[in-house]
């Protein structure tokens, strides 16, 4: 999905496509800036269209439009590693979804958007989700890259709700209620090309936390009072 990514999608498109693994780039243009489309136009990736604003819609929109028995979703920021595709594939046998975390120290380059702030805010809320439904082990809400296989794709295009940027709990939460296995591991994380308009500023970041933690209460709550 992109919306700001126009100067490093082209590259992004190009590794994954250099791995030999990836079958198809989706690309999901989120109202995305002047050029971006050009940009996608240059590489063998398909361009789908999402007019609702938000990361949720724009994910939801990939997940129906995707074609492939595994789904693999990341965004074209430059942030993470093509490569680092293999290590979510190795997993995808045992598991219906793979998670990466950001907040493995030795995986953080420098440079990277991943300060104390980020790097702690991230881990707390992870853990909460780990110890309010006894999971898996989890360090990491907000890491977007993530393999899905095609039943849990198509599950949660039908069942996310949240247009906005804290979608990505959504699917946790909705995986953890289908009772999907799922793991998580480390992946490289790389300074970002330009800036985000939303971690890149920890008073917006500090307001979706808190939506991600009302978020995972509801839930919480939800299945308490059904079981």
């Amino acid at each position: 999905m992109t919306y700001a990514e126009r100067d490093s999608i082209r590259k992004v498109i190009r590794d994954f496509e250099e791995t030999g693994v990836v079958d198809e780039v989706l690309v999901i243009n989120n109202n995305a800036e002047t050029g971006t489309s050009e940009e996608v136009g240059k590489t063998g990736a398909r361009e789908v269209l999402e007019t609702r604003q938000g990361y949720g819609y724009a994910i939801r929109r990939g997940l129906r439009d995707s074609t492939g028995d595994l789904v693999v979703l990341a965004e074209p920021d430059g942030t993470f590693l093509a490569d680092d595709i293999i290590k979510l594939l190795a997993f995808s046998d045992e598991c219906e979804v793979v998670l990466g975390t950001r907040t493995t120290r030795e995986m953080i380059w420098e440079g990277a958007n991943m300060d104390w702030f980020l790097k702690w805010g991230n881990w707390a809320v992870a853990k909460f989700v780990e110890v309010s439904f006894n999971t898996s082990h989890l360090s990491d809400i907000g890491c977007t890259y993530r393999l899905l296989d095609r039943n849990t794709a198509n599950r949660f295009a039908e069942e996310m709700t949240v247009g906005g940027s804290h979608a990505g709990p959504e699917m946790l939460m909705l995986t953890i209620a289908s009772g999907a296995k799922f793991v998580e591991i480390p992946v490289n994380y790389l300074p970002r090309v330009g800036t985000s308009s939303v971690t890149g500023n920890r008073i917006t970041a500090f307001f979706l936390g808190l939506r991600m933690i009302a978020l995972i209460l509801r839930f919480r709550l939800g299945r308490a009072r059904t079981s």
